[in-house]
């Protein structure tokens, strides 16, 4: 007899993940065919930048990484850094902490379900907001910001988890956001040199923005081939810093082939998101991507999203309308439409931005909520 897979919390269906093990897989994690393309075994070739050259203030190498990020920006939007300066004992912390979050009984954890509407909390395959579709995979997800408490990550795990979880991992975590926002710095003035504008614009942009920090658990899985840990999909926050572990399953869609991005322990993958792709007024690419299940092993992964200020306004810098001599692409909005849109209304996919557009200005003419159905994963 198979393993129950579903438990029922105040009616609403939850997957018991502590069950993915098992032989028999749950029609609702099945994906269909479409997004299940095999890959092809290539990888990316992201290009691979050494953020020393900018500590240094060496020109000459500065000039020839900016060449390559935007080269990569402008095609895909992937590419890694080393020499970043977050120490790797705290990375492996990171790692380490998953433990004892996603071994914790499946009744803790949903007592910290990530609710509609809000960044923080837990989901176990996202059936806290789906029910087809499912990813192969728990997540934690929690708000960071840079105003007000300087512990605030530590209270936002005490108040999950109270007693069932110790002290040091939300403090593991508060320092790890604390080391991303200092990366996020240095990755945007980068951005900017890249995209020629004043190297501290968007780094002044950002300045007064926070993050979304997300642990993300993929058990094994004997018929991985039947479903994804993260579907086809582009982020719809602004930049995102990745680190994953040595198992691999990232991979990115260029020219209708899924390509690998390859774990390197020293370094973050880099990724542009769609808020990120407005504001360059769609030069730099927010790519789709998705992740792998593995067959043997589990995998895991830290992941950092970078965004603005929720009333602030996505738009292009001026100057940079006015050198590429472009007609806009996208209406201004603030980061909070976009989050509203992705919560309510829309399962982020390989549309999301266009999507958002439509329903935007539509929304703006007419307040004619009502938006296209999105059957591909968040």
């Amino acid at each position: 007899m198979a393993m129950e897979t579903r438990k029922y919390e105040n009616g609403m269906m939850v997957i018991d993940t502590s069950f993915l093990k098992q032989k028999e897989m749950p029609n609702e994690f099945v994906w269909s065919s479409e997004y299940l393309t095999e890959t092809t075994k290539e990888d990316l070739n992201e290009p691979l930048i050494d953020l020393n050259d900018f500590a240094k203030g060496d020109e000459e190498a500065m000039a020839r990484a900016c060449e390559l990020v935007r080269g990569a920006c402008v095609k895909h939007g992937f590419f890694q850094v080393t020499n970043h300066g977050v120490d790797p004992l705290l990375i492996q912390a990171a790692y380490d902490e998953m433990s004892p979050i996603f071994g914790l009984p499946l009744d803790v954890k949903l007592k910290a379900k990530r609710q509609l509407s809000s960044i923080q909390g837990y989901a176990g395959g996202r059936a806290d907001r789906y029910s087809t579709n499912l990813q192969w995979k728990e997540a934690y997800s929690c708000e960071y910001s840079n105003q007000g408490s300087d512990s605030h990550i530590v209270e936002q795990f005490k108040s999950a988890f109270g007693d069932n979880l110790d002290k040091h991992t939300g403090e593991v975590y508060q320092r790890y956001c604390d080391a991303m926002k200092g990366l996020s710095e240095v990755i945007m003035e980068v951005l900017a040199m890249s995209l020629g504008v004043e190297k501290s614009y968007f780094k002044e942009y950002f300045k007064d923005g926070g993050g979304i920090l997300r642990c993300n658990f993929y058990p094994p899985c004997d018929l991985s081939n039947l479903t994804l840990g993260a579907g086809p999909h582009s982020d719809p926050t602004s930049v995102t810093i990745l680190h994953q572990d040595q198992v691999g399953g990232l991979e990115v869609s260029i020219d209708n082939k899924w390509l690998a991005v390859t774990p390197r322990p020293e370094a973050f993958v880099i990724n542009i998101g769609d808020t990120f792709q407005a504001l360059t007024n769609g030069k730099y690419k927010s790519c789709v991507h998705r992740a792998l299940v593995n067959r043997e092993k589990e995998r895991r992964s830290v992941v950092y999203f970078i965004v603005p200020n929720k009333v602030k306004t996505i738009k292009p810098p001026e100057e940079f309308l006015f050198r590429e001599k472009e007609e806009r692409k996208y209406p201004d909005f603030k980061w909070t439409d976009l989050f509203t849109f992705t919560q309510y209304h829309y399962r982020p996919d390989s549309h999301t931005l266009p999507k958002f557009v439509q329903w935007f200005l539509s929304s703006k003419s007419n307040n004619d909520q009502s938006l296209p159905s999105s059957n591909n994963n968040a």
